[in-house]
């Protein structure tokens, strides 16, 4: 993180988004990172994680220390991380809140020295150097989900809660434009609605309706941020019949107008 805020001579980087994983591992900063358009204060023992597509910012107010590692599901592949296993970590949340990770000291040494190993070996040419870091980043993820604030599955939601969550978040990402009902997506995966909410929630700490609308609202901040579409063309693209019920929809969710986020946004840039 040092080297990064030296070559931009201390200047803050535009919001943008990755098609990888980004994590940082905070050991002391000032500042804030904004992540899909909300702000977390950068401090000491911080772990932050963004998903690929999600837009994120981070405005240093001095010199910070820490790394910042990135990784694309091809590398996963290649060094035989399956890819659900990333996906059921309560870690990269891709819509709404992202805050991020705070550890104990001994639980941030603990990551901090896995860090440290996949630095090294990034900069050396160890034999089976890329499965190594692999190895290394498999650890890392692991210790931050075990300490992760979200509870895990409670006892009575069976083993397959983790791929039911998987199919839902994945049928949400497909559908989310036309479909905005819970009784939509619980149907597609031959389960109750309140099925879907119950193991949801075990696992999220969120019911399924929730992040219905987070993946609404995350998609629209980017439309308006990214794009000149109208709030009635973007209103059209998320499914809504009528631009007043998606700007009543914004507005509750957000507390602001969609022409008032993209006034504020845009004017910060």
């Amino acid at each position: 993180m040092e080297d990064i805020y030296l070559r931009r001579n201390a200047q803050t980087d535009e919001p943008h988004r990755h098609n990888y994983y980004t994590v940082l591992v905070v050991k002391s900063a000032k500042g804030f990172h904004k992540i899909d358009f909300n702000t977390y204060n950068l401090s000491k023992h911080q772990i932050f994680f963004v998903a690929p597509g999600q837009v994120h910012q981070v405005i240093e107010t001095e010199k910070p220390s820490g790394f910042v590692m990135t990784f694309s599901n091809q590398f996963l592949v290649e060094n035989t991380i399956p890819l659900s296993f990333v996906e059921s970590l309560n870690l990269f949340q891709n819509y709404g809140q992202s805050p991020p990770l705070s550890p104990g000291a001994n639980e941030f040494e603990t990551i901090e020295q896995f860090t440290h190993q996949i630095f090294q070996l990034f900069q050396g040419n160890a034999h089976m150097k890329f499965a190594s870091i692999g190895a290394f980043l498999k650890l890392l993820l692991i210790a931050c989900n075990n300490i992760c604030a979200i509870n895990p599955i409670e006892s009575d939601v069976d083993t397959t809660g983790t791929n039911l969550i998987r199919q839902f978040k994945l049928a949400v990402n497909t559908h989310y434009k036309k479909e905005h009902s819970t009784s939509f997506y619980a149907s597609l995966l031959f389960i109750s609605p309140d099925h879907l909410n119950r193991t949801f929630k075990a696992k999220t700490g969120k019911t399924a309706k929730e992040y219905i609308q987070a993946r609404i609202i995350t998609e629209a901040k980017r439309l308006l941020y990214f794009t000149n579409l109208t709030n009635k063309e973007i209103g059209y693209t998320l499914g809504f019949n009528e631009p007043g019920n998606f700007s009543a929809f914004f507005k509750k969710h957000t507390a602001v107008s969609p022409s008032k986020f993209k006034k504020t946004e845009v004017t910060s840039k």
